[in-house]
């Protein structure tokens, strides 16, 4: 899986062999510019969810239930999920499972596909004390591996597992019945997910461990604006075939 926000991206997602595509609340740092995803709303992840799903309409989508809309109360939280889903995602993914678990258990009794997320959750990141790995020591280690059987109980299909030891999220990879999903939790995971924009090295200022560039993507494209700007003040674009009579 990769995570995807966008029309255009969302249509060269939906050319490849990817599995799925998270819309997810990352796009309040990776489009918008903000520190955390705190800020991300409901309705900016239906903006996101439309576009994606109109590029990558024959993809597996799930998008991500943001900072608050699931600790309101079952009521709002089904409100929000239900704009979600209306907007075309076919699963919806929610970050932890203590004090919510009567929200998961309604939404998939109300037969929407949830999937989990354990480990560092983004939008607890000034509980958890930063971006930073989760599940050192024996006791955070059994208090993650607890919440993940809990999501399994409840009916989620997959969980995510973000920044744990590798052998940690091997252990719970193979103690569930359902997938896992790592990002940072090492090659035992059931399947990957990476930011799309840190799979294509659009960020060379983020250097996550986890965040493997699979291309020069930030090169890339400031070579073709650097050509772009030598042709046009050099006079050699436009061309004229590249032109109208």
């Amino acid at each position: 899986m990769v995570t995807c926000y966008d029309y255009t991206f969302a249509r060269l997602l939906s050319r490849s062999a990817m599995d799925g595509i998270l819309v997810g609340d990352s796009a309040g740092m990776v489009m918008h510019g903000r520190d955390t995803t705190l800020s991300v709303t409901t309705d900016l992840i239906r903006l996101h969810t439309e576009a994606v799903v109109r590029g990558a309409p024959d993809k597996f989508i799930v998008a991500d239930m943001p900072f608050l809309s699931f600790r309101k109360g079952v009521g709002p939280a089904l409100d929000a999920a239900h704009v979600l889903m209306s907007a075309g995602a076919h699963a919806l993914k929610l970050e932890g499972v203590c004090g919510h678990e009567d929200v998961i258990g309604r939404m998939v009794g109300s037969g929407i596909p949830v999937m989990g997320h354990l480990g560092l959750q983004p939008q607890s990141v000034h509980a958890c004390g930063g971006y930073r790995v989760q599940g050192r020591g024996a006791e955070a280690a059994s208090e993650i591996h607890g919440q993940a059987k809990r999501l399994e109980d409840l009916g989620v299909f997959a969980v995510v597992l973000e920044c744990i030891p590798a052998d940690l999220a091997k252990e719970i990879t193979f103690a569930l019945r359902i997938p896992t999903i790592g990002i940072g939790a090492g090659a035992a995971c059931d399947g990957q997910i990476l930011v799309l924009q840190d799979l294509l090295g659009m960020n060379p200022d983020f250097h996550a461990k986890f965040a493997r560039p699979f291309m020069d993507g930030a090169g890339g494209i400031l070579n073709a604006l650097g050509a772009f700007e030598r042709a046009v003040k050099t006079g050699t674009f436009p061309l004229t075939e590249e032109s109208y009579s």
